[in-house]
Parts: C-alpha cells; structure tokens; sequence
C-alpha cells in the first residue's frame, strides 16, 4: 500500500527566502538526485557565484518542466517519519493565482516572514487566503534571522505582530519557528545560534501536523469528465474524488438526481476487471440503466449527497486587474461543472491586509480584496462546504479567459421559504439556449414583478391596467397577473381560508417569476394581505435572480368602502362573505414596500407615473425605451 503523503504549501513574500528554504529541506532531507547539488556546486564555482540553496529548487524544476509531468509544481522529500509534498508556487506574481487553483489542496502551510524587513503587505493576503482556503495547520517561520543578529527581540515582535493579525482569522499558528535557511539553522536540526528558543526545527514541527482523514472514508464524489460509447456501451470517465464506488453500488447524479446502478468498473488493460474503486483514481463506470449523464455532474451515494441550489454564499479573494463588479455574468469552475454564474450580493468586503470592512456601499471587488458574497447561478449546480469536503467546495471565477478570482462555499442560501423542497428525484431542471441576456437584449429591458398589494377597491387593477397600456406604447412587454383571473382558473380549487389564501399566493408568485424570467414586466394585482406569503414570493424572485419591487396601493378602509365597484364591502358588512379583507379578515401593510401610492389622494396618473418610473429604473438595461409622446394611457 502507498504511503501517505502530507502536502505542504511554503508561502511568503517575494524574496524571503521560499526557495531557499524548499532548497535547503531538499538538501538536509537527501532529497535530491543523486549527483544534482554537486553539479550545481560546480557551476557555481565556474561562474565565480555564490552557492544558492534556491539554485537546487530552480534546477528541480527546469529539469522537470522538460519531462512530461502532469504537475511540474510538485516537490517531495521524506522525513524519517513519512514523505511530504510541497506544492510549490513559483513567481510572486502567480502566486496567489498558482495558491487558488493548485495549493488550495494543501494540508498545511509554512509561511515565511523575512526577520530582517518584517511583517509585509503580502504576509497578510497569504495569511487571509490560508484562512480562506480553511487551512489550520500552519508554522509561522521568521527567516534570515542571522541579519538581525538572532536576536529574540526581534523574533518576539513578528510573533507578537502576526499572531495579532491571524487571530481574527480564525488561525493559530502551531509554531513561530526562527530560522535561517541559507545557513541551515532549525531546519532540519536544532540550532545553538538561538539559545532562548526552546521550541522545534522546521522539519520537527512538520512531522507535529496531523494527516487529513483518508479521502476513501469520505461520502463519494464521482466527477464525471466525459462520456464514450463503446462496443455499445455508454462508458462514464471520471474521477473519485473522494470515497469509493464498488460494482453494485446505485448513485445518484447531480444536480439531475438520476439515479442508477453501477454495472461494471472499466480501467486498461485490468483483467479480471476490477470490483470497486477508491479516492483519487482515474476510471470509468458502465450503469444498468441508460440514463442521460454528462460532463460537469457529480454521482454520490444516496445517504451522503452534496447540495443542490443555484445560490449559494461563498468567500472569494480577487486577482484580476480589472474588477468583480456586481451582477456581471462570469463562467464559474467547480470540479469539472461549468457554469454561467454572477455574484449578486456583497455581504462585507476585507482589505486582506488590515482585515479593515468597508463601510461605504460598493458594487465592485477590486484586485487582492476578499469579500463574503452570494452567488447565483443561470442553473442549479452540485456543491459542498469546503469546511466538509473540500474538493467540491472550492470554484474559481473567470474573467474572460483568463482565471479571475477564486472561492470557497460556505453554505447554500436557499431557505426553506425561497424554494418549495422538489418532491421527487426524477425531476430536473431544463435549461434552454436562450439565456435572460438574450431575452433582454431583444426586448430592451430586463423581466421583473411588480407585486401591487392593498385591500380590494384600492385601485390595483386600476393602476395595472393603466400601467400596462403606457408600458406597451414604450414597447417594453408587459402583462397584467390578476388574483381574480388567476382564480378562474389556475386557483379555482382553492377557498379562503388563511392556508388556500397562503396557496393561492404561492402559486401567483411561481407564475410571475417564470413569465418574469422569459423578459416580461408582470403586474401583479393581488389583496395578497399576509407579509409572510409576500415575503415568500420576494425570497423566491431573489432566488432566482428576478428583479421584483413591492407596491403598496394604500387606500384607507373608508375610502375603499365608498368606491365598493362590485359590492362586496355591502355583502360582507351584510355577513354574506365571510372571511373578506378588512371586514373579517386582516390585512397587514407591507413593512418596506419599495413604492407607496396613496390613491385615495392621488389622481391615478399621478400614480401611475410614480409606478412607471419605479420600472424603469428596476427594469434598465443599455439602450433606450420608447418615449411617452404617443401614449394612450396619458388620456385616463
């Protein structure tokens, strides 16, 4: 059985001595080829140089980028108690890049601070990206202690420093090591140089890390990569990131929910084939069933399956010159999904240098900021919290073509009252090629629902009627949702009561969320008098992406019984409704309706100006609506 290896990221600065102290822990542990430091030894002696321990690492790695490898970045040495890998980062300025998408699978970290210059700017964004790629495990080593004199003074104001800035980060560092590693001192042995140290060598603090749990004993995740047909087999490629699948096993397939069993396990030249297979294999499966899979879907087993959701609250630290602005459309990477994907929501933006919040509203993340954020994305997706598995929880951001930033999920953000729980595993979501951009483009503005609530003889449909004729002479497409219409026939099984009332709600905020997202401006007009179902339909709308704006039709009691159109308030006052709004049944204002509109005091154009204005703004895209000079509504 292969040996453990505990992977290591070494971090710090430009020019603090990374190389030289992955060099040197090559050089102390006989971890180089044979013959490698001597031929370097030579060569610097040729050109009159100085013997670098860094040169080792540069030659170790020029001499593998000419092999082919599938990772060039990976170093190994071994200490007399396991092997180790480094995940190396070279160039400072692909560092951070290099950190996200490569050491984020690290499980521990050594970060270097130079003794002579300090805790610098960069020390602190390595720090923040530690704590953001959830890595606990880390030693703090202040180098190049011999250009301070090995003095303890200043080694105990880096720790006293940097122990300061972590704290908040959720980060206890398990050492402050002083060191020098070009000269070798606490590298691999105790030094006599620092007599006031009683702590251990680097090497003896890595051999302290604790391995992660073996990635077999995890839940599975099964990234499907591809899909081949062969000898009229439909044969799935991919690998196990974590867990084991055996012959046998049924899975399930996300986001789909498809679920089938696992016929055989296919790999070269095996014979016999093999029965099951383990984390961090390559492979490839053939199912009992002829389900549609493809690339990007993640198989599990039924009792420990990832989340589905098209949102999500995730942490992402930002490298591109040019800014994560708020709504941009961006391709989103996790595992082998690809999807369009857009950060809605700044939760709280860091400087990861001072961990300092931004207090003024911001609509963009600029170049080394991190931020907590909501990410929604055009489908739903599979995913873990990186705190549970890591594999599935970490994503980058693309800005182009090139790598934009990187994250981790913290949590999905769909609440129980955003989305009604899907009751049925053989029900996926289809998502078609037209996407809402396209929609907007070609309508000139964005869908939304305008939610219009207030007692009957307000003046909703009213207004609605108003709006959507002024709506259409700007060619912006619009339509009327009336609770009465809706209740002719989509709710016509539905009563009064307080739960069919919750219903009706329910499936009127569905139906103009759908119509909304085809590019429509819905005007709904419903008494809809609870809060709580409101609130539902908003959640939902957010959930999906939809701009949606509560409008109050505020009319008092009187007023409305005076208008009384069709006579209801006279029935209900007569005990020939029972249960009607206002009468005997409440009604509760909305809390924060994003419009107000007295109709009792206004004349409806008035109102209906305020209102079409309001969607305007909520509706805007680039390009220009058609003006009001021809509009029939001007004449109500």
């Amino acid at each position: 059985m292969q040996e453990d290896k505990l992977k290591i990221v070494i971090v710090g600065h430009v020019d603090h001595g990374k190389s030289t102290l992955i060099g040197r822990l090559l050089f102390d542990t006989d971890s180089l080829p044979l013959g490698k430091a001597e031929n370097i030894q030579k060569a610097c002696e040729a050109e009159g140089m100085e013997f670098e321990y860094a040169f080792l690492l540069d030659a170790l790695l020029e001499e593998q980028a000419q092999n082919i490898t599938i990772d060039t970045t990976q170093i190994q040495f071994k200490s007399a108690k396991r092997p180790y890998v480094i995940i190396d980062a070279p160039g400072h300025r692909e560092f951070l890049k290099n950190m996200i998408t490569g050491a984020a699978s690290a499980d521990a970290a050594v970060l270097l601070i130079d003794a002579n210059e300090g805790v610098q700017e960069q020390s602190r964004r390595h720090g923040y990206l530690l704590s953001m790629l959830g890595i606990r495990q880390v030693i703090v080593a202040a180098n190049k202690m011999d250009l301070v004199g090995y003095s303890q003074e200043t080694f105990d104001r880096i720790r006293s420093e940097y122990t300061e800035y972590l704290k908040p980060l959720g980060i206890t560092p398990r050492h402050f090591v002083p060191i020098s590693a070009k000269l070798g001192e606490n590298i691999a042995v105790p030094t006599a140089k620092m007599p006031w140290y009683h702590g251990p060598c680097i090497l003896q603090a890595l051999d302290g890390f604790d391995m992660p749990v073996r990635d077999e004993k995890q839940p599975l995740r099964f990234l499907v990569q591809d899909i081949y047909r062969f000898d009229e087999r439909r044969i799935l490629a991919g690998r196990i990131e974590s867990g084991s699948l055996s012959v046998g096993d049924e899975l399930v397939f996300w986001p789909d929910r498809k679920r089938s069993t696992v016929k055989s396990i296919e790999l070269w030249n095996s014979d016999p084939a093999p029965l099951s297979a383990n984390a961090g294999q390559s492979t490839a499966i053939t199912l009992t069933d002829q389900i549609f899979v493809e690339r990007g879907q993640i198989a599990s087993h039924d009792k420990e399956c990832p989340a589905e959701a098209r949102e999500f609250v995730a942490n992402i630290f930002w490298l591109h010159d040019e800014p994560l602005r708020l709504d941009a459309a961006h391709e989103l990477k996790l595992g082998t999904q690809s999807v369009e994907a857009r950060v809605v929501k700044f939760h709280r933006i860091l400087d990861s240098s001072t961990l300092q919040v931004a207090t003024e509203p911001r609509l963009e993340l600029r170049k080394n900021e991190a931020a907590e954020v909501l990410v929604r994305t055009r489908r739903p997706i599979a995913f873990d919290a990186a705190e549970t598995l890591p594999v599935t929880g970490r994503f980058v951001l693309m800005q182009g073509k090139r790598i934009g930033g990187g994250g981790i999920v913290l949590d999905a953000a769909i609440g129980k009252n955003a989305q009604q729980e899907v009751k049925s595993g053989n029900i996926t979501w289809t998502v078609g090629r037209v996407s809402r951009e396209d929609r907007s483009a070609l309508l000139g503005h964005k869908g939304a629902v305008i939610w219009m609530s207030g007692l009957s003889g307000a003046g909703k449909s009213t207004l609605a009627v108003a709006t959507e004729s002024a709506l259409h002479s700007r060619g912006m497409a619009s339509f009327i949702l009336d609770g009465d219409n809706l209740r002719h026939g989509l709710c016509s099984d539905l009563g009064f009561s307080p739960k069919d009332r919750a219903e009706n709600i329910r499936r009127a905020g569905e139906v103009a969320k759908l119509m909304a997202e085809s590019g429509m401006i819905v005007l709904t007009s419903l008494i809809s008098p609870y809060e709580q179902e409101r609130e539902r339909v908003r959640q939902s709308c957010a959930a999906a992406g939809v701009p949606f704006a509560m409008v109050y039709i505020n009319a008092p009691l009187g007023a409305c019984e005076d208008r009384d159109p069709r006579g209801l308030y006279k029935k209900a006052r007569a005990g020939e409704i029972k249960g009607f709004t206002g009468i005997d049944s409440p009604y509760e204002p909305p809390a924060k309706p994003e419009l107000e509109l007295r109709t009792d005091q206004k004349e409806i154009i008035v109102c209906r100006d305020e209102l079409l204005a309001l969607i305007v703004e909520l509706t805007r895209r680039t390009g220009q609506y058609r003006s009001e000079e021809s509009d029939p509504g001007a004449a109500i």
